[in-house]
């Protein structure tokens, strides 16, 4: 009588709340009237089917794709003998279950509804897939849209797989904490955002053909045992399950759900038979769920070999009460033949009619055809792996971290970093082996060293030898990695990596922020850290995205979706803004399709077998993100190293636009250099020679008559080597410039290089005016000019004003004072001059001679870094959340200045007169950048904002290999770029 009372407060409270009276469900989910061809197709498969076969469909076995022929052959069993109505696949992987699902398809009378769990993709069970979020990560974003957008990219690879039941989303609403199973697995404790975020997920799965099934009703959020191996007892008062347990389910349903799933817990709520779980209850099943909140679709057990329900039933016996209770499908029974004679036994004994176990019968034949079994197809196990792997779902995954990462503390207002001139950072990832995807993208924008301590559970001397080594940086990043979902194991947190986070931020010289890519939870054992950001999880996609919040290239949007403790509640989240930096992304994020950008790789290694270089690195972006960035090949033609995405290459021509022109540039933004003034007003000593009348604008647009070169370095040498007046063997005041390794020319050889440039004879005039004609002379005026009203040295000047400030760690004169050869890829093997093969010194001969720092040439650099400074230039001198440049002055100067000159002031252009110019014929005539003798180029879009670098040492060994130029590596690299834009 008291369980009966409670029963019927509880549907009184729920019919005055409103919250289920009537069915809310759509009519097209379960409810809806069946069409013709639907009818017929149910009605005559049901009249096909034996009374025992009709049984066998309510039955949804477990089957393994990672287990031996025995495990299958039982499964065979099952399906041919017993007539199962479906399978779950759990572990195995992605081509093996395909094979299995065929196999298990073609035995079946009636085609298997076949279900996973993929809550968070694929990998949930199987290898070799893709992850997209758990639950708790999506109930940290701002935008549910993704949530959706996930649920279709899980629903198309289910498809692919031949499923047609995904066992998600769990829309439990987790308020305890300490729960063990549910815990990240939860879209947080807010039932409204867990309501919408489930009703986005039912509808990105079920839009795109998947069955979705809400779980685990009535709420699995408020317990601290774990299921799987105990009961766990739920004592929750009617207001609190009417309020909140129910409530998404209630939202779930009234989106159209075409599945639910009953929990294993024991409520006295419901039942006073402790031993009795939700399950196999009656009154819940049936009375709360079926009648009062009239629920017409699929309602699944959850599995069923659980220890929780196991553990107290005999065989066979738990599937009959099962199905008592009111469940429409058994899963994962551990004794099919004896549960079918024991729900026989039910319908001799009157426990169930025979009426009631057609009905769910025909309820699942309609759940077939909706999932077109009606028309039965196999998986396409030739082309699964193609078909599985949409570009896409890196789009969607990526978008996922980069809407949840959230930035819980920033009392010391340090994020994201700005200066970082000013900011000596230094990383320490506890949890994961040295380089990850984390530190590779710490280190695209920093030089600070990232130290590993791959065990989580290291000894304080591991720690303390770290801790001694941060003594040169003021800003220490922590990121936890490996985490675990554990409460009782502190989620995988160590001692000592506690307290090494308690010793740094106890040092009052040291800024510390803390990363923990994991459980939310955790941060109860953090919440002492100034600055704390939280990551979620800890795979790819995160640890992609997380250092582009840290930088600024991302802004920080998420919140806390749980409270962790009572200073970080639900909801905490500081957003930060984007400093426009360059981010790192998928291509088809930016309208490109990787696909057909893929196409780079096989022009790429074709010039690598062709010998045309023996490597380089091509790096593609679009909107100010990176979405192709590779290397190839090695620094050799013996294949001794690798070539990285830290490999340092010599830009030869390219630092003209690199070095000079960003400081004349500059000067020009700052109203210190005059285009249409004459040179010689910068340069007095020109007013006497054959060059006073040349303008600024003139010699960048090389139109000023110089040459293209002059003898320099040919004064300094004769037949019989160098002369001892300009070169000595040491380094000394008198002979400071390494021209090479054991090389030094002598520190009067600028003004000697100058006096000959002075004194050089020009071009011919043609009709009155100058020839266009490129000239290395143009750069080394411009360096002069530029040095003389900076008042220092160019590289000094660029080196403080940009590549220190943009964090350009590669971006060097003279590469050797701070790297090792290894890092550097060589050039040419001089026979000529320096009698030496080349390496980390400057393949031109004028910039060697005039120690490495010259006008035209002398900048080495990796892609990336190159890449952030033309990026720089692109957005017009704003970057990092700093203004370079006040005025548009690159786009002035980049823009064509005089018809029949391609070029712009210092930038260069396209050739339309040779189909096979520097540039993609397909790129716009505004497309700018410029080319390097040792094989590099540089070219920027600023109306489709694409960037495109290559980088490579064709003149190894030998400087008179053209086959780059021969086979148009570049170019044709660049047509790919156009070719994968994505028509709108």
């Amino acid at each position: 009588m008291l369980k009966d009372f409670r029963i019927r407060l509880l549907l009184l409270l729920l019919a005055v709340t409103g919250l289920v009276i009537t069915s809310a469900a759509p009519r097209d989910r379960g409810g809806r009237p069946m069409s013709v061809a639907e009818q017929t197709w149910v009605d005559s498969v049901f009249s096909s089917l034996t009374p025992d076969q009709r049984l066998g469909q309510l039955f949804m076995v477990a089957a393994y794709s990672n287990k031996d022929k025995k495990h299958a052959q039982h499964i065979d069993e099952m399906v041919r003998t017993y007539g199962v109505g479906g399978v779950m696949f759990l572990q195995g992987g992605p081509k093996r279950q395909a094979v299995l699902a065929n196999r298990y398809q073609a035995l079946a009378k009636v085609p298997l509804l076949v279900a996973m769990d993929a809550e968070w993709g694929l990998d949930m069970r199987l290898d070799s897939s893709m992850h997209f979020a758990k639950a708790m990560t999506l109930g940290a974003m701002d935008d549910e849209q993704y949530v959706y957008q996930m649920g279709r990219e899980i629903a198309l690879k289910l498809k692919t797989l031949g499923v047609h039941v995904s066992f998600s989303p769990v829309i439990d609403v987790n308020s305890n904490p300490d729960n063990p199973v549910i815990g990240n697995r939860s879209f947080g404790e807010n039932k409204e955002q867990v309501s919408k975020r489930g009703v986005a997920y039912i509808r990105g799965l079920q839009d795109h053909g998947i069955m979705a099934v809400a779980k685990h009703f009535p709420g699995h959020g408020d317990t601290d045992v774990d299921s799987h191996v105990a009961l766990p007892v739920v004592n929750t008062d009617m207001a609190r399950l009417t309020n909140v347990d129910l409530y998404p389910f209630q939202k779930s349903f009234e989106a159209g759900v075409m599945g639910v799933m009953v929990a294993h817990l024991y409520m006295p709520l419901f039942d006073t038979i402790k031993t009795q779980t939700t399950t196999l209850s009656r009154s819940l099943v049936t009375g709360l769920l079926k009648e009062k909140m009239s629920y017409k679709g699929l309602v699944f057990t959850d599995a069923l070999n659980m220890k929780s329900v196991s553990n107290l039933y005999k065989p066979g016996e738990l599937d009959a009460l099962a199905l008592i209770a009111g469940n429409d499908v058994l899963l994962f029974s551990e004794d099919v033949p004896l549960g079918l004679q024991r729900i026989r036994e039910a319908v001799a004994a009157g426990k169930i009619t025979q009426e009631d176990i057609d009905a769910r019968v025909r309820k699942i034949l309609r759940a077939k055809y909706w999932a077109g079994l009606n028309r039965y197809q196999p998986v396409d196990v030739p082309n699964l792996v193609e078909n599985l792997n949409r570009p896409l779902s890196r789009t969607v995954q990526q978008q996922i971290y980069e809407h949840a990462v959230t930035v819980v503390k920033n009392q010391d207002d340090i994020l994201p970093f700005h200066r970082l001139d000013t900011l000596r950072i230094a990383s320490v990832t506890v949890g994961t082996p040295a380089g990850g995807t984390y530190a590779t993208i710490m280190n695209k924008y920093q030089s600070g060293p990232v130290y590993s301590v791959a065990n989580r559970y290291a000894p304080d001397s591991t720690f303390q030898r770290i801790e001694s080594r941060l003594t040169p940086y003021n800003v220490v990043v922590v990121s936890l990695h490996g985490m675990n979902n554990t409460p009782a194991h502190n989620y995988g947190l160590g001692d000592g990596t506690l307290k090494f986070i308690k010793q740094l931020q106890a040092n009052p010289k040291l800024k510390t922020v803390v990363v923990a890519m994991g459980n939310a939870y955790a941060l109860k054992y953090l919440e002492d850290a100034r600055t704390l950001v939280c990551g979620y999880e800890d795979n790819y996609a995160s640890q992609l995205v997380v250092p582009q919040v840290l930088f600024g290239a991302l802004p920080a949007k998420g919140q806390l979706p749980v409270t962790v403790s009572p200073t970080l509640k639900a909801g905490t989240g500081l957003p930060t803004p984007d400093f426009r930096r360059l981010r790192y992304a998928t291509p088809e994020s930016e309208g490109l399709d990787s696909k057909v950008l893929a196409q780079i790789d096989n022009i790429a290694l074709e010039s690598v077998a062709y010998a045309a270089a023996p490597g380089c690195q091509v790096l593609v972006a679009k909107d100010g993100a990176v979405v192709f960035d590779k290397s190839y090949g090695y620094s050799t033609y013996d294949k001794s190293q690798q070539v990285s995405s830290s490999t340092i290459y010599d830009l030869a021509s390219v630092t003209k636009v690199a070095g000079t022109l960003q400081a004349v540039m500059y000067l020009k933004d700052q109203g210190k250099l005059s285009l249409d003034a004459k040179v010689a007003d910068y340069l007095p000593e020109l007013r006497t020679s054959n060059k006073r009348d040349m303008t600024v604008r003139d010699v960048l647009l090389h139109q000023a008559g110089l040459k293209p070169g002059i003898p320099t370095w040919e004064r300094t040498v004769t037949r019989n080597g160098l002369k001892p007046t300009f070169y000595a063997s040491t380094r000394s005041d008198e002979f400071p410039n390494e021209v090479v390794p054991g090389t030094f020319s002598t520190k009067a050889v600028n003004d000697s290089v100058w006096t000959w440039i002075v004194r050089s004879s020009l071009l011919p005039k043609i009709k009155g005016k100058y020839p266009i004609e490129y000239s290395d002379l143009s750069f080394m005026i411009l360096k002069r000019v530029s040095e003389k009203l900076l008042n220092q040295p160019i590289d000094q000047f660029l080196q403080k004003t940009f590549y220190a400030p943009l964090g350009l760690a590669s971006m060097k004169y003279n590469p050797l004072e701070c790297f090792s050869k290894d890092c550097i890829a060589p050039t040419e093997n001089d026979t000529y001059y320096r009698k030496a093969q080349l390496q980390g010194t400057v393949h031109d001969q004028t910039a060697a001679l005039m120690g490495g720092v010259a006008g035209h040439a002398g900048l080495f650099a990796n892609a990336n870094d190159l890449a952030i400074l033309m990026q720089m230039d692109l957005q017009n001198g704003r970057y990092g959340g700093h203004r370079y440049f006040q005025t548009p002055v690159v786009t002035e100067f980049a823009r064509t200045q005089v018809a029949g000159n391609r070029r712009g002031l210092g930038w260069d252009h396209g050739n339309p007169e040779k189909p096979e110019g520097p540039t993609s014929n397909l790129s716009p005539a505004s497309t700018f950048g410029h080319t390097g003798f040792t094989g590099t180029c540089v070219w920027m879009d600023p109306e489709n904002k694409i960037l495109y670098i290559f980088l490579s040492n064709r003149v190894y060994p030998d400087g008179g290999n053209n086959k780059l130029r021969q086979y148009n590596i570049r170019t044709r690299i660049h047509d790919v770029i156009y070719k994968s834009l994505v028509k709108s």
